[in-house]
Parts: C-alpha cells; structure tokens; sequence
C-alpha cells in the first residue's frame, strides 16, 4: 500500500537506519530502562491488541522491557496528552491509531497541546482499512447496486457509527459525497451497539474495521461490499476495494504510529526507529497482524519523515472534511 511519492522524503536525507555498530557500542546506546508506551484507548480493545503485539517484539531489539499503559478517555486525547508532556527522552512514546488522535481529534476538539508542533514522528507501523456491510435483507449485492439503492429512496437509509466525528461518521461522508447519495447518520456509544443494530436490521449500514464486521459476514448476517483501502485485506480476499466495485477514490484506513514528545533527541529517535523497522521486519509478525486485517506499509513508509509527511498530507484532506460538515464533540 504506498501513498503517492511525493508525501514521502528520501530516506538518505533522513538516516533512518542507524550504521553498524559493534557490541559494546549498541549496548551503550540502547535503553538503559523500561520504555512506556502509551495507548490512549481502553485495555482489550483494537488499538490495545496492536500496541502489546509490536511492544512484545520491539523490546528484543532494543533489549528491554516495554510496558503498555492505557489512558484512555475523551476519544483519545487524554492519552496522547500525556505524552506531549512527558519528558522528552525516549522512555514515554505514544503509539496507536494516529488518523483519529493526531488528525481528526485536533480538527474537532480543543486540544491543550498540539499534534504536530508537540511531538517527534517516530514510524509508521500499519494501515486499517475499512469495510462497508449492510444488514443482510437489503436489496443490493453488490456496491453499484448497493448506490443505486440508496438514490432510489435518499434520506431513508441510516448509517450506525460509533460516535460523531468516528472513523465510520467520516467514511460515510466520502461515500455519499463520491456516491452522490443521501442518508441518516445513527451515531452510537460505541462499535458494540452499533453492530448489535444493523444485525438486528435497526440500522441499515456500517463502516467499520473488517475484523469486527466478518464473523457475522461470514455467518449470513451481514453482507460485505468493499473494503475502503487501496488493496483488499488479506483476511478477506473475496471482498473488492472500493475501486474495484466501480466506486473509485472511496478510502478511509486509519493508520497506527508511535511518537515520542518534542525534544526527543534525533539518535534517540534513530534507535526506536530502527527498531521498528527491525521488528516490522519479522514475518511472524507480520502473519500474526495480518491475520487482524492489518496493512503494513512499505519499508520507505516507515521512517520518521515518511510519517511526517503522512500526517500532513491527512491533515490538508481530513481538516476541510471534517470544517465543511460542522462536525461538533459529541
């Protein structure tokens, strides 16, 4: 999966990958503690199980323990707050879905700190692409007939997300936008009642993470129309990409990054990197996330200019998006 070239700088300018160095060397540079990692969301859940996946083998490459903390509240801005005021060492970093925290949060609340001035991008670890469902007696089996539906009686659909301003209540604005179709928006306390509705055909559709959404795809429950990414997921290869169904340019993947507070030292920054890189590199892991629906990106995506780059480039396509439909803190 790879966003057009000009969002990424050449690695050569930023040194990504520290040079070989001999034993005592890397044992004097590496940590010479535990490394706490933030997850700004509760224990359990999506952002949780990535975050203790990546921190279990990125500490045999930097060789000590990293500790997943959650902090979680106010859709994620509590957390990433307290990283922006950690000291600026490489013991305290921020890792979890940075499209919501880093890009949508600042757009629709009033943040005490700031998402790009206050933070250090450390890499880029993954893409989640969505995948648009619909309760399973809905006329349309596939994402033409689905819009054509949806034109035939606009207004009457309803949408379920988990809350507004949510990754689902955004997708769903691209979609009609490039659809030109109209529906309702049923915004919820959570992805659980959500999905418990459109089972139960309360609600009509859904945009949502392709794990959540399969079991019930793949019991006859639901019915799968397109994954909103630029590849399908390799947990559901049946499913065409929006472009591929004949609705091109409908995308919407959160991302997942680290980053450490303003100020950390640029070495410090190198080691976490190459650590990332190193563990991004194991295909275990990466087996083991696929099977989650993950996306990892391209070895030049991972670096901490690359990730930069993807935040402003997010930021100048979600900030007039989110401005133009008014979206308010729920």
């Amino acid at each position: 999966m790879r966003f057009p070239r000009r969002y990424f700088l050449r690695l050569a300018a930023g040194g990504a990958i520290l040079p070989a160095l001999s034993g005592i060397a890397r044992a004097e540079a590496s940590p010479t503690r535990p490394i706490t990692m933030i997850v700004p969301f509760a224990a359990g859940g999506p952002a949780d199980v990535f975050a203790r996946i990546i921190a279990d083998r990125m500490q045999r490459s930097l060789g000590q323990s990293v500790v997943i903390e959650n902090v979680a509240g106010a859709s994620g801005s509590l957390g990433v707050g307290r990283v922006a005021r950690a000291t600026p060492d490489g013991y305290t970093l921020l890792i979890g879905p940075g499209l919501s925290t880093n890009v949508i949060n600042p757009a629709i609340y009033n943040l005490d700190y700031n998402t790009v001035t206050d933070f250090e991008p450390v890499a880029l670890l993954c893409f989640v692409p969505n995948m648009l469902v619909s309760r399973q007696d809905v006329p349309a089996d596939d994402l033409k007939g689905l819009v054509a539906w949806l034109k035939a009686d606009p207004d009457k659909a309803l949408q379920g997300t988990s809350g507004v301003g949510s990754l689902g209540h955004l997708a769903g604005i691209i979609f009609q936008k490039a659809t030109g179709t109209s529906y309702q928006f049923i915004p919820y306390r959570g992805l659980g009642p959500a999905m418990q509705d459109l089972v139960a055909g309360r609600v009509d559709l859904m945009i949502d993470v392709p794990i959540n959404s399969l079991p019930y795809v793949r019991d006859g429950k639901l019915k799968a129309y397109a994954i909103l990414g630029e590849q399908r997921v390799t947990i559901a290869p049946e499913v065409p990409t929006a472009d591929e169904a004949g609705v091109p340019g409908v995308h919407l993947q959160n991302w997942y990054s680290i980053y450490a507070p303003k100020g950390t030292p640029k070495d410090v920054v190198a080691r976490l990197n190459a650590a990332c890189v190193e563990t991004l590199a194991d295909q275990a892991l990466r087996d083991r996330l696929a099977g989650f629906g993950f996306v990892l990106p391209a070895r030049e995506q991972q670096s901490p200019e690359a990730l930069g780059a993807l935040q402003q480039a997010e930021t100048a396509k979600w900030t007039p998006i989110i401005k133009a439909a008014d979206i308010k803190p729920g």
